[in-house]
Parts: C-alpha cells; sequence; structure tokens
C-alpha cells in the first residue's frame, strides 16, 4: 500500500494533524469506513468536506435520524406519486413503469455516482444497531437489491466512507471491527489559535488572544451541558469584530459580550452569566 500525490492533506479551512491525515489516507487507500469519534464542534463533519474540496469529489451527507430506516438511505419508491399520475392521466411518466418511481436515497446516489464520491453518514450513534450493521453489510458489498423492481444497484466507484458519531450511544462490536477509528479531540490552545487565524487572517493578534482565553475559561464553567465549540468560537469572534477595539477593552475588564452565540441553551446561559458575573 502507498499513499500518492493525491492523498488528502487538508482542506482550505482546515486544520489537520499528522496523525488525522494518515488515518485518513490509510482508510482511503484500504477502502475502509472511516469512523470518527469527538464531542460536539471538534471537526468532525467539516473533515468530509475538507476531504472533498482536496480530493476534488463531490460530497454526498446522509444525516441520520432516530427513525430512519436503512431502505431510505438506499431508495424510495414514490408510491403517492405514481397513485396521482395513474388517477390524473397527466403526467409524462409512465405509470406502469415502476422504475419511473423509484428515487435514490444518499448512499443510492453514491452508488450510482459517475464519479468517485465522498459519503458522510453524520451521527450513525442517532440509529439502532440492526441500522448501522444492515448499512455496513451493504457498503460491504457494494451492492443492494430494489425489491418493487427485482434490481440489484451495484457501486460504480467506491466511494470514501466518513461515518461521524457523537459518542451519545454505544455502537455494536461488529460495526466497531469493520471501521478504521479515530477520535477527534477538542482543539488545544494552539491548535485553536491556527483554526481562528485560517478563518481570521487579519485579526489583531491581541483579539484574538482575548478571544480564545475567554472561550476556555467559559467552557470551564461548571453546570454546562452543551459547551461552546469552535463553530460558536467562530460565530463569536465574527459579532466582536464588528467593533474590535470596544470589545477588546470589554474582555481585558472581564467582561464576556454576546454570550448568546457562545450558549444555545436557556440553562446553560443562565449559568454562564451568572459565572461571568461573579469573575468580574
Amino acid at each position: 500500500m502507498s499513499i500518492d500525490n493525491d492523498s488528502f492533506r487538508g482542506g482550505s479551512k482546515y486544520i489537520l494533524d499528522d496523525e488525522l491525515a494518515k488515518v485518513v489516507n490509510v482508510s482511503i487507500a484500504l477502502e475502509m469506513p472511516l469512523l470518527l469519534k469527538g464531542e460536539p464542534g471538534t471537526g468532525k463533519t467539516m473533515l468530509a468536506h475538507a476531504i472533498a474540496e482536496s480530493l476534488k469529489m463531490p460530497l454526498i451527507v446522509l444525516n441520520v435520524k432516530s427513525s430512519m430506516k436503512l431502505v431510505d438511505a438506499l431508495y424510495q419508491y414514490d408510491t403517492l406519486t405514481r397513485l396521482n399520475d395513474s388517477r390524473f392521466g397527466d403526467s409524462k411518466r409512465d405509470v406502469s413503469n415502476i422504475e419511473e418511481y423509484i428515487r435514490m436515497g444518499k448512499i443510492g446516489q453514491a452508488f450510482v455516482s459517475e464519479l468517485r464520491t465522498v459519503l458522510l453518514i453524520d451521527e450513525i450513534d442517532k440509529a439502532d444497531s440492526d441500522f448501522q450493521d444492515d448499512m455496513l453489510d451493504v457498503l460491504d458489498q457494494m451492492q443492494f437489491d430494489i425489491i418493487e423492481i427485482d434490481k440489484t444497484v451495484t457501486a460504480r466507484h467506491r466511494p470514501v466512507i466518513i461515518i461521524t458519531s457523537n459518542a451519545k450511544k454505544d455502537l455494536s462490536d461488529p460495526f466497531l471491527g469493520r471501521c478504521n477509528f479515530h477520535h477527534i479531540a477538542f482543539p488545544d490552545t494552539g491548535t485553536m489559535r491556527l483554526i481562528v487565524g485560517v478563518h481570521f487572517p487579519n485579526l489583531s493578534r491581541d483579539l484574538s488572544e482575548a478571544c480564545i482565553e475567554a472561550f476556555y475559561r467559559l467552557r470551564d464553567f461548571k453546570g454546562i451541558e452543551k459547551k461552546p465549540a469552535t463553530r460558536e468560537l467562530i460565530n463569536w469572534i465574527r459579532a466582536l469584530k464588528t467593533d474590535s477595539d470596544m470589545h477588546l477593552k470589554s474582555l481585558s475588564r472581564g467582561n464576556t459580550p454576546y454570550l448568546g452565540i457562545l450558549f444555545k441553551k436557556s440553562a446553560d446561559l443562565t449559568a454562564a452569566t451568572q459565572q461571568a458575573a461573579r469573575m468580574r
């Protein structure tokens, strides 16, 4: 196995560490799904976007829902449209041809795509274990059956498969055994400086340092259910840039403007507001 010059090395706005780069490229070379775990906001989803950007592949995203059935991710048979076409008779579709009413789901779209794609299966831990294991059977075999028309769909190209989990629910041992795995830790302050620098290349060093220092202090507040993640920091800095001089002075005095951008739950915002007030 070798990693060629077209291997993944990061995206225009994605800071990549060496270990993660190796895991991504090994997974692509071995044609194995890459399972990413980590708390929300650590860049799991954005990694798939960065891979698609870097390798110039289309990105297809399957957002997993708790009620989702595997067949929904493969294809849908649009019986309602067929019924309406049959009733009103004003459609250009051939009502007798069921295949005209088959619509590919996200996995199906990746299989029939003329180009090799990056397939992101986001938040797999929301699904039950049967969905997880059956999905990996399909991805192993690179084919599935459409029972309504007795047809087998075989992938034209094996997608680059990225699977994310927020670790809210344990995944089955068979599932884990069929994936490569990487845990993305929350960025340390050094990595966060690089991330902020990529998003705000012209941001003053003083404001950048003040924001990052305040951000990590706020993340350590007690009683917070949903800690602010990188995306909240980026949005917070975007808001503070509207009047950088004034907000830099405010931060230097221990004030934290726009806490509602960082804390999205009412209880978290209340707890953060109270603790921030005591620290002034």
